[in-house]
């Protein structure tokens, strides 16, 4: 595997959590602590034989025994001594099919830049309308039997069905959510790990896509 790191407009990494700091005026700041995690390009996508340029990025790593035979061929090939378990890709406008093995850089990612973070929501289960989608609800008194329910859904003669997207309840949660305009607070490279401003999508522990900002630079 090459020395020299790669720099790509996005990377992955592990939310860790939630915390506060305090600025040089004393203003207090939720952030989350995203993880620094090795990510090593695996395969390169080009024009020519996939129709579209891009660099698959390996990360995650893992012991030896936990990755399958097909998976250890695939990093083999890509000269990549360590085994990864989760991968991805990451479009770019021209590759270098000499960056294959390499590690990416996030050096590009500074201070007070913004980034678009995407990770999967947390799952909420089976939920109500008025938790899924902020419905009113009915009246709380008694005698009243519509509290937090739908209501009508126009089920009748016409259109005798209900039309197709309509607001019901649902699996909420669980999906993968972007998140734009997030600023970068502090980059720690030696300690391993990135403050971000505010909440990110994703649990604890959970892997997320941190990406140049597509709106601010």
């Amino acid at each position: 595997m090459s020395d020299a790191k790669l720099s790509l407009p996005a990377f992955y990494g592990v939310k860790a959590g939630m915390t506060r700091i305090f600025d040089q005026n004393g203003n207090h700041v939720p952030v989350t602590v995203v993880k620094l995690i090795p990510n090593v390009v695996s395969q390169v996508k080009t024009q020519d034989k996939d129709g579209y340029s891009a660099y698959q990025v390996a990360f995650n790593e893992k012991r030896e025994s936990l990755v399958t035979s097909p998976v250890k061929g695939h990093l083999k090939k890509a000269n990549i001594e360590k085994t990864f378990s989760e991968y991805a890709e990451i479009k770019v406008s021209d590759v270098d099919s000499a960056a294959l093995g390499k590690e990416t850089s996030v050096d590009q990612f500074a201070v007070a830049s913004y980034v678009d973070v995407t990770g999967q929501s947390k799952g909420k289960g089976f939920a109500g309308v008025m938790k899924r989608y902020n419905f009113q609800g009915g009246p709380a008194s008694h005698g009243s039997h519509f509290h937090r329910r739908v209501g009508s859904i126009g089920c009748r003669a016409t259109p005798a069905r209900v039309w197709k997207e309509k607001k019901m309840p649902g699996h909420l949660g669980q999906e993968t959510t972007t998140v734009q305009n997030v600023q970068v607070v502090e980059v720690n490279l030696e300690a391993g790990y990135m403050l971000l401003k505010g909440s990110i999508p994703g649990a604890k522990n959970d892997f997320v896509k941190i990406a140049k900002s597509v709106k601010k630079a």
